[in-house]
């Protein structure tokens, strides 16, 4: 086993562990926000998963996947949608501790992953590009959430979590943009 397959397979299962964690805490203080960026940890231990079994493959079937990858990476954007709509209709201000302890350790966790992900996010093309781009986004979100919680704290609303939210499926957007580009790129220059 490579490397780099050894750090995405390892990114993946600290991704698959917080997502159970922050699904947990979500569900329990009622945040748009954690559940949000809990499917997007859900999303990120699947991607690696693709990476670490794609990753010998030829440029052109790495290229399909990582294309692939991209409209995987909208998932977390239509789990936005999902919860928003139920806290819209049912407003429920959430724990400002709970969000702030989870939004940490998410915090954590991502950047723990971007670390790892770092050396490689040049050397294995659209595939290293998509995990380390989804580590990099997820810790700037986790920054946000704890915002919000600090926001929250203050004064009590639902807009903070629903913002970070917004904010979240955004930088989802961008990052699934991002890699269909360079994974178009890969197809181009494969032989």
């Amino acid at each position: 086993m490579t490397g780099f397959r050894r750090t995405v397979l390892t990114v993946a299962l600290l991704n698959l562990a917080w997502f159970a964690v922050e699904l947990v805490a979500a569900l329990r203080i009622g945040s748009v926000s954690l559940l949000a960026d809990s499917a997007d940890f859900l999303e990120d231990a699947s991607v690696n998963l693709l990476i670490a079994v794609a990753a010998g493959w030829s440029a052109r079937a790495r290229a399909r996947v990582g294309m692939g990858l991209a409209l995987l990476m909208l998932v977390p954007a239509a789990g936005f949608l999902w919860t928003l709509v139920g806290q819209l209709r049912a407003p429920q201000v959430p724990h400002a501790v709970t969000l702030s302890a989870v939004g940490a350790g998410a915090l954590l966790v991502n950047l723990g992953c971007a670390f790892l992900l770092a050396r490689w996010r040049r050397a294995e093309g659209s595939l290293a590009r998509a995990a380390f781009l989804s580590a990099r986004n997820d810790a700037l979100a986790n920054l946000a959430i704890i915002a919000a919680a600090g926001l929250t704290a203050l004064r009590p609303s639902i807009w903070p979590d629903i913002v970070v939210g917004v904010g979240i499926a955004i930088l989802n957007l961008d990052a699934a943009r991002q890699v269909l580009a360079a994974a178009r790129a890969e197809a181009k220059a494969a032989p």
